[in-house]
């Protein structure tokens, strides 16, 4: 499939209702991969920029009480356009109000997917966990050994909110609740900067509503692409190179990223 190639040629305009702390990367990776960003979280702006664009990002890393209401507004909006909309639940599990926001934004708006990381996915599915701050607490990481179990109960919980999910850490795992890709691509590295799931959740949507009729297989090569970057990236640090030069390679690779070099690079299988 020619997943990148659509992205550059249609150039689709992405709401981002993303974190201040992760803003500035993840309009410049949308960018990178030939798309087109746009940020806003004004309670009496959000619903024109919706209308606008081509995909909606809602992410509650930064959460307070009047962006949760622009959020409600927007993914409405969007989803009165048929437009793709994707959750990030940054956080969910580790307060009461993200947690609440969270699961209210999953009865409220239509998600064509949901990412996050294994502990943010298991609170949204109703299993009793803890995180650590915004990252996924050691105890549920994904491993060789629970894998089979974590991707049934993952297809269910796919199945139960109609979206596809995506979950990210060591092993990602995407699903729509009959197929589920298992990518392992990526480096430990990653998780020495700030916002490569922020910047990861932007570029699927520009992936997807590039991709209407592949949104599975979109999703999917959205994480491995993310993950391959990271590869291409360490390998490009120099001597006394350290996690600041590493998160702009990050970027770079993904503006130089291809259909075949993502072919060539994507470590997936599908169960």
């Amino acid at each position: 499939m020619e997943i990148i190639k659509n992205v550059r040629a249609k150039s689709p305009l992405v709401h981002c209702m993303t974190n201040y702390v992760t803003v500035n990367d993840v309009a410049n990776i949308i960018l990178a991969i030939g798309g087109s960003p746009i940020m806003s979280d004004e309670e009496k702006d959000v619903e024109d920029i919706t209308s606008i664009c081509n995909a909606l990002c809602i992410n509650i890393g930064t959460l307070n009480q009047r962006t949760i209401k622009s959020m409600l507004i927007a993914g409405k909006k969007a989803n009165s356009l048929n437009h793709v909309v994707l959750l990030d639940p940054v956080g969910a599990g580790a307060s009461k109000l993200r947690t609440e926001t969270a699961v209210n934004l999953l009865k409220k708006v239509k998600f064509d997917v949901i990412r996050g990381n294994i502990s943010e996915i298991k609170t949204l599915a109703g299993f009793s966990c803890s995180t650590k701050g915004v990252d996924a607490d050691v105890a549920d990481s994904v491993t060789d050994e629970n894998l089979d179990s974590v991707i049934k109960w993952l297809k269910n919980f796919a199945k139960t909110v109609s979206s596809i999910v995506a979950v990210t850490g060591k092993i990602d795992l995407v699903t729509d609740g009959e197929k589920c890709y298992v990518i392992r691509n990526g480096k430990p590295e990653m998780k020495s900067i700030t916002g490569t799931g922020c910047q990861l959740s932007g570029m699927m949507c520009a992936f997807l509503s590039a991709n209407p009729d592949n949104k599975l297989e979109s999703a999917a090569m959205a994480v491995c692409a993310m993950g391959l970057a990271g590869e291409i990236a360490k390998s490009h640090l120099a001597e006394y190179e350290g996690n600041a030069t590493y998160s702009k390679r990050i970027i770079d690779a993904i503006y130089n990223m291809s259909d075949e070099i993502l072919e060539k690079g994507a470590k997936y299988e599908i169960r």
